[in-house]
This record gives C-alpha cells, structure tokens and sequence, in this order.
C-alpha cells in the first residue's frame, strides 16, 4: 500500500523566496527588511488506496435488470475492481465465466472474488472462478450455531473448501457477519474459526460494519491475526445508531467508522481488497450510494 505522504508548501513572495535560496545581500533589498511570509499550509494528502472494489450485492435491487449496463456505470465511476455473488442468474450474471471476464476486461475491472453457495457444485465454480483469474471463492454466510461445535463443524469445511481451491489456484475465504464475534459456549466463534483453519488454505473476508456493530475491535483483530483478513467489507454505520440496532449502515463517509486509521492498520497486517458493500440507501438509488462510496475512497487518506 502506498504510505500515508504530506507535503507542506511555504508560500512566499517572488523576492521572498529567492532570499531563502541566495545571501541576502544577492536579492538586492535593504537588510533591514523582512520579507512578509505566509503561514505553512498543509495541502491534501495522497490518496491511500491504489484500487478499491464494489460488491455487486450494492446493486443488488436493479443488477438483474440489465447486468452489462449497470455494471458499466460502476467502472464509470472509478472503481477498478468488483466482487461478484451468486444470485439467480449465477456469479456471472447470464454469461459464461469467459464471457463475463471478456466484458469485465473491456471495462477496466477484475473481478477479485464472489461469494457463493459453498454447499453446490464446489469444484466446478472453482474450476471457472480460477479459468479466468479469480482469485477467491467466499463463503458468505452460515448463519448463528447453537453451538460451538456447529462453528467446529464448519470450520472442518472450510478446510475441505481451502483445499478444493488451492487445487485450483485460487484461494478460499469466509467471510463474517456480526453472530461469530458473540461468545457461545465461553468461546468466541471468529477466533475458534482463525484459530482452528489452515492459514494455507483459509483466508477471510473482514467485514467491518459488523464486527462494529457486534461491539467488537476491529483493530484488535488486525493484529491478532496478520495476513489471515485479504479483503474487507468496508461500508460505514449511522452515528446516531443505539448500540443493539443492527440494520443502521449509512453512506460511506458519513457515519461513525474511522475508516482513516482502521484501513491504515489494515493495510499494515495485510490487508489486500478493499471493497464497499452498501446495505441500505441514504440516497435515492443504490447507485447514487455507489457513486458516493467511490468518491470517498478516491480521495482517503489513511491516518
């Protein structure tokens, strides 16, 4: 990732800054005066992120409607990557994986990833996820266990999926909702899940908005586990939301997330896709919200 880069200009007068470069008796002015000198300003910093994705979920109410053009209207607003998901017209949206990597080329954009159902002809989706550059299959969601031995389980699939994947050349991952961060049985189940997986053939998915609203640390986790979290979620939280309420993300930008200084720690553990996701609309179409997510992750600056 590129580092956080500040530049400081000192804006002077045409005499003024040629008397810091020459002895002043060179610039030709009384000794006695001094040139007047404005204060340093501080101007913006380099963007942080070199590329950042959408999930194709955030257009999830009108991508079926016309997939080529909507999905157009995304690389027309700067994002250079998309994750896809498994809706009813398949992960490749009623083309082929070829085609759909042909027109994704065409657009400028790598699909990075796309969530799936795990439990449905595995190996086939990953045999095309990895026949057009890929480079993860997700899981994701199964749902609060009541017990932990229903995460033990899963976490034994993981590790069959993993394995299915690296057969291919891509990798597996599994990524979070808030229901893995709340303890069950004295255990919690995200840290039985990392704990327990083959690092060499599970990643996982951060999503951010969830671990928040399950009052847990995002940074914590970060350093806890380095390289285990390749991609992220990253969609904000209403400021004003009561801690219990769960359905209160917001726009990107606008709500109570530091997204500056977590994506930083992120970025320096191992962070690799940073890509939005938007469950609900502050503005009038998911696009607007799209466009509104873009426009703050070209311009951040981690902290």
């Amino acid at each position: 990732m590129h580092s956080n880069r500040r530049k400081f200009i000192r804006q002077v007068t045409a005499l003024g800054s040629t008397s810091l470069l020459l002895p002043q008796w060179a610039c030709n002015v009384p000794t006695t005066t001094e040139t007047p000198q404005e204060p340093e300003v501080e101007t913006p910093g380099t963007p942080s992120l070199a590329a950042f994705g959408l999930q194709l979920y955030t257009l999830r109410d009108i991508l079926p409607d016309d997939p080529k053009g909507i999905i157009k209207q995304v690389a027309d607003m700067g994002y250079k990557q998309i994750e896809s998901y498994e809706g009813d017209m398949g992960m490749f949206w009623g083309m082929s994986n070829t085609e759909f990597k042909a027109y994704m080329d065409d657009l400028g954009l790598d699909c990075v990833a796309s969530h799936c159902n795990v439990e449905e002809n595995f190996e086939e989706k990953a045999a095309q996820a990895a026949e057009i550059g890929m480079k993860y299959l997700i899981c994701p969601w199964i749902g609060p266990q009541d017990s932990i031995e229903g995460f033990k389980e899963w976490t034994d699939k993981f590790n069959a999926y993993g394995e299915i994947c690296k057969k291919n050349g891509i990798r597996f991952a599994y990524h979070n909702h808030g229901y893995s961060f709340k303890e069950i049985d004295g255990v919690i189940p995200q840290a039985y899940m990392m704990d327990n997986s083959d690092p060499e053939l599970v990643d996982f998915e951060l999503d951010m908005y969830w671990v928040v609203t399950a009052q847990a640390d995002i940074s914590s986790y970060l350093k806890k586990y380095p390289n285990r979290f390749s991609l992220c979620h990253i969609k904000d939280r209403l400021k004003d939301a009561e801690p219990e309420e769960r359905e209160a993300s917001t726009d990107l930008g606008t709500g109570s997330i530091d997204y500056p200084q977590i994506l930083k720690v992120a970025a320096d553990n191992g962070m690799q896709y940073y890509i939005l996701e938007q469950e609900r609309y502050d503005n009038s179409t998911p696009l607007d919200s799209a466009k509104v997510g873009a426009e703050y992750l070209s311009k951040l600056v981690f902290a």
